[in-house]
C-alpha cells in the first residue's frame, strides 16, 4: 500500500511512535511522517507509507493550523507544561485588547529562535539533547510566516489561540516570546494541530480507528487514507502518451509538445490516470524528480 494516512495523534507518545504503530497495523515496509508533533501535542500527523515516503518533503511545505491554550504568569524551560518552572509572576494584569495588540506584531514574516528543547541540530547535535545536559547554546533565528493569529477564548490566566503558520514555526516559542514581551511569562498547556494544508482533523483517524478500518477493508472512499495522487491535491497534473512513459520512468527528461507545462512541481500520469511520478516543469520540459510505483488502495 502506497498511501498517506491522516492520523490524529494522541497525547503522550512521539511522532515516531505513531509512525511505528501505523506501519505495523497496515503492514507497510517503509513509513515516515511529514512534520513532527511534540509528544504532548495532539492532532493531524501525516504518515507516509512505502512509495508515499517520497512525497513527504512536499507535504512538509504545507501550512499548518494549531489551536493552543497558554497559561500566562508562568514560564518553563521547555515552553510547555512538561518543563521545569523558571519564572512565576503573581497578580499580573492583562486585558484582551492589550493582548490582541501584541499578537498583531507576530503576523506576517517574523524571525523566530528555535527553542533549546527542539530537534534542530547544531553541529550534528540535536538541541534537546544538549538542553537535557543543562547546556544552552546560541541559536540562529530563522524566518517563518504567520498567516493568521487570533484569540479564541480569554479566561485568565488561560488564553486559547488559533494560529495558521508556515513550515518550521515553533508554536511553543511563539507562546513563550509573547509572554516575555508582556513581562509575565507564558507556556503552552494544550496544543492541537487541526490542519495541514487541506488535511483536516475532522477527516483524520486515530490508532484505534485505523485498526477498525483495516479490519473492515480499505478502499478509496476512506477520507483518512489517501493514495499519492489525492495526497498531492495541490500539484497540477500532466498526462503523457505511451511514447514518453518509458522515458520518464527511466529518469529521462521529457518534452511536452502539446500544451503548456506548469512551472514548478507537476504530477506526471499515463493515459489511464495512473501516476508515474513527480517532476519539475519549466513550460515545455519535465525533469523527473521522484518516480512512483503506485498501487490502488
Amino acid at each position: 500500500m502506497n498511501a498517506v494516512v491522516v492520523l490524529n495523534k494522541s497525547k503522550g507518545f512521539t511522532s515516531q511512535d505513531a509512525v511505528t504503530k501505523v506501519k505495523k497495523i497496515l503492514k507497510a515496509k517503509k513509513a515516515g511522517h511529514a512534520g513532527a508533533l511534540d509528544p504532548m501535542a495532539t492532532g493531524v500527523l501525516l504518515v507516509c507509507l512505502n512509495e508515499a515516503t517520497k512525497i513527504a518533503p512536499l507535504l512538509m511545505e504545507l501550512e499548518k493550523e494549531y489551536i493552543f491554550k497558554a497559561r500566562f504568569g508562568i514560564s518553563t524551560d521547555t515552553h510547555d507544561a512538561e518543563g521545569k518552572v523558571i519564572k512565576e509572576v503573581d497578580n499580573f494584569e492583562l486585558n484582551r485588547t492589550e493582548l490582541e495588540k501584541i499578537i498583531r506584531k507576530y503576523k506576517g514574516e517574523i524571525m523566530q529562535t528555535p527553542p533549546m528543547y527542539s530537534a534542530v541540530k547544531v553541529e550534528g547535535q540535536p538541541l534537546h539533547k544538549l538542553a537535557r545536559k543543562g547546556i544552552e547554546i546560541e541559536r540562529k533565528p530563522k524566518k517563518v510566516f504567520i498567516h493568521s493569529f487570533n484569540i479564541e477564548e480569554f479566561a485568565l490566566p488561560f488564553v486559547t489561540f488559533r494560529v495558521v503558520c508556515s513550515k518550521g514555526t515553533y508554536v511553543r516559542a511563539l507562546c513563550h516570546d509573547i509572554g516575555e514581551q508582556l513581562g509575565m511569562g507564558a507556556h503552552i498547556v494544550e496544543l492541537e494541530r487541526t490542519r495541514v494544508g487541506q488535511f483536516k482533523i475532522e477527516n483524520s483517524t486515530d490508532i484505534d480507528g485505523l485498526k477498525a478500518l483495516y479490519e473492515k477493508g480499505l478502499d478509496s472512499s476512506v477520507s483518512s487514507i489517501l493514495n499519492i495522487d489525492r495526497a498531492l491535491y495541490f500539484i497540477p497534473s500532466v498526462t503523457v502518451d505511451d511514447r514518453l512513459v518509458k522515458r520518464f520512468i527511466n529518469g529521462n527528461s521529457i518534452k511536452i509538445l502539446s500544451g503548456i507545462v506548469p512551472a514548478g512541481w507537476v504530477k506526471v500520469k499515463d493515459k489511464t490516470g495512473k501516476i508515474l511520478g513527480i517532476g519539475f516543469g519549466n513550460g515545455v520540459i519535465i525533469k523527473p524528480e521522484r518516480i512512483i510505483w503506485e498501487e490502488d488502495l
